[in-house]
């Protein structure tokens, strides 16, 4: 991302209200991450809550639209991609890595919940991508999260790590998955 240039910041002091409006209004209509950052830091009824559920319902709509396709596998793996990147463009907006970490794990809850029968897939993208993020989470927890909101996380996570490790593929994984999350003392 580009630093701004002292002449630039100087030139941008010198337009005027309706001059620089003019130009904000034209910068997020071109970019919609940047309209839904200004949305959330200038609009008091935009909440993190909101956002929270405004992501998790397009999750659950890539997911849907994942089902309709013909090879379900390649489309599930392509669902999971598309909702880490939801969720990391939440994280951009709200500067929150909480708001991040529970929309990835709602993600993980919704492929374990609705389809974890492609795990025994012949296919195992899906599998292998599931887990992949399901053993970059407790990462992400132990890193991001003060301490005190680990406890609320190991329930769930731990429940999601049992049941990947009881499927066949996870003997064939290239790395590592954890049993649980560790919470260290």
């Amino acid at each position: 991302m580009p630093v701004p240039a002292p002449e630039f910041k100087k030139a941008l002091k010198r337009l005027g209200e309706a001059e620089k409006e003019a130009l904000l209004l034209r910068a997020v209509r071109r970019d919609a991450e940047l309209y839904e950052t200004f949305r959330f830091e200038l609009l008091a009824d935009v909440s993190l809550a909101q956002i929270q559920e405004e992501t998790a319902d397009r999750i659950h709509e890539s997911f849907n639209l994942a089902v309709s396709g013909r090879l379900l596998n390649r489309s599930l793996v392509k669902a999971l991609r598309a909702s880490v990147q939801e969720a990391a463009r939440a994280r951009r907006i709200t500067k929150s890595k909480q708001l991040e970490i529970d929309l990835l794990a709602y993600t993980l809850r919704l492929c374990l919940d609705h389809y974890s029968g492609q795990f025994d897939s012949v296919y195992d993208g899906f599998y292998k991508a599931v887990a992949r993020l399901a053993a970059r989470l407790p990462a992400l927890i132990l890193k991001h999260l003060h301490e005190d909101l680990w406890v609320e996380y190991k329930p769930d996570l731990d429940d999601v790590l049992k049941d990947l490790h009881r499927r066949k593929k996870s003997a064939n994984l290239t790395f590592e998955l954890p049993w649980e999350l560790i919470i260290p003392h």
